[in-house]
């Protein structure tokens, strides 16, 4: 089975945890039998290995995700990276066109599309199989999947089926529609629209140059950037006259807010948290290193971590995007390929960080114009290079780098350092980046990619 899995959005309606580049598919919120935790994408790419061992997964996502999709994944995962924001119908005909000219996929291959953080049991990726059998039986260019409503949604689009059989041609859609609307929709037999479905690879190539032109993948990524904006159902599903849909009646869940993700948590606090006996109600999420207390309330979710702290109602909770737009604040936390970072203090001339490398990865070999910088080893073992001189380096050891002066770090150990970096202007951009031959012998993933933490 091939699927594509499709990875957007910040997720500013989970703020705090949630960023620009650490988007609420890559929180760390569902625990697992062995007490660990995993994230959505995490328990999502878990399920269908489980249910296809030999299933080829490619995630369209920006190249800000692609880091955090290396961290959880590991390298083996395909990833389609847009350039730039293009809505559907151009992220999913450049995965297309990725499978079929990068990894050489059979255009007469079938593909399921769907959300990469549904909240769902492994019965939907049964259906996906389904789904994606249903497709090569050639009896309609689109295969979608319908979900049975529990309720009157005006979250959803809908889909109205000829019948009430199982596998069924499609009579039209609907918009999202009022709740009012949508118990008329329910009463004709309309299914939620969930976005996933599926075609055979060469179709959507077909629709792709006939809307675009185009050669191949990459000529497409080249010209990313002066597609129009459209989405799938606009481009192609709503002018698609052979369609069916395939109905799924099994739980589903689309975790989009605090108030829907904290219904699927199996517990009420995660990491350091109290509640007295008179809350009811009430999740505590904290990736802090100090403790919350909660006393008296009900009905509230409480999420602190370095970005900020929220206290809401959990209705009031999914309307929290507009004022979290009007916070202009730097990334503070977020997952590298080879780690992650932590911001803890911001000064005007300063700014320390924790950095965290995974055993056999690496920063870039880099250097910067505007500032010093000062590596502190709290934990762990590896090395530095500081232009073109390798140190060993334990925990307590100090390397420091003047501006200009090339430098990289090497975890031999999970390594753990408290970086200062001191300047006028500290910048992201205030970065140029080195090949560095050693790190040729060095089994290193990280090493391909930007280590930027500002």
């Amino acid at each position: 089975m091939n699927i594509i899995l499709l990875s957007g959005g910040s997720g500013k309606r989970l703020w705090p945890l949630s960023n620009d580049i650490r988007s609420k598919q890559f929180i760390k919120i569902f625990k697992k039998k062995d007490g660990t935790y995993e994230s959505m994408v995490q328990r999502v790419y878990r399920q269908i290995k489980k249910v296809d061992t030999d299933a080829t997964v490619t995630i369209a996502t920006s190249k800000t995700q692609v880091s955090a999709i290396h961290n959880q994944l590991g390298e083996d995962v395909g990833i389609s990276v847009e350039p730039c924001r293009r809505d559907t119908f151009p992220a999913i005909a450049l995965a297309t066109a990725y499978l079929v000219d990068v990894m050489h996929v059979d255009p007469s291959e079938s593909v399921v599309v769907c959300p990469v953080d549904p909240y769902v049991e492994d019965g939907y990726f049964e259906a996906l199989k389904e789904l994606s059998e249903q497709a090569d039986k050639c009896e309609a260019n689109l295969v979608l999947m319908g979900i049975e409503p529990t309720y009157p949604s005006e979250k959803y689009g809908y889909i109205i089926p000829e019948s009430a059989n199982h596998v069924a041609s499609v009579q039209t859609f609907r918009e999202k529609p009022t709740a009012d609307v949508a118990e008329q929709y329910i009463a004709q037999g309309a299914l939620w629209n969930g976005g996933v479905f599926a075609y055979k690879l060469g179709y959507v190539m077909d629709k792709a140059h006939e809307l675009m032109d185009f050669t191949d993948y990459q000529d497409l990524f080249d010209k990313y950037e002066t597609l129009k904006k459209i989405s799938f159902d606009y481009a192609v599903a709503e002018h698609e006259p052979k369609i069916q849909v395939v109905r799924f009646a099994g739980m589903w869940k689309d975790l989009g807010t605090w108030n829907t993700l904290t219904e699927a948590m199996d517990e009420s606090i995660i990491g350091k948290g109290e509640l007295n006996d008179k809350c009811s109600g009430v999740h505590i999420i904290n990736e802090m290193d100090v403790p919350v207390l909660a006393m008296g309330l009900h009905d509230v979710v409480i999420s602190a971590s370095p970005e900020g702290i929220l206290v809401s109602d959990k209705e009031q909770s999914s309307y929290i995007k507009p004022f979290v737009d009007k916070f202009e604040q730097q990334i503070m936390f977020a997952e590298k390929s080879w780690g992650s970072f932590k911001v803890v203090d911001v000064e005007t001339t300063s700014l320390t960080i924790k950095v965290t490398l995974n055993p056999g990865h690496s920063m870039n070999y880099h250097s910067h114009k505007n500032r010093d910088e000062v590596w502190v080893v709290i934990s762990g073992e590896g090395r530095t290079i500081v232009d073109g001189k390798e140190q060993m380096v334990k925990p307590g050891d100090v390397i420091t780098m003047s501006a200009g002066c090339r430098h990289t770090v090497l975890a031999d150990t999970e390594l753990k350092l408290i970086e200062v970096q001191l300047g006028e202007d500290i910048n992201v951009y205030d970065k140029q980046k080195f090949e560095l031959k050693q790190l040729c012998t060095w089994d290193s993933p990280g090493g391909r990619e930007d280590g930027s933490i500002r």
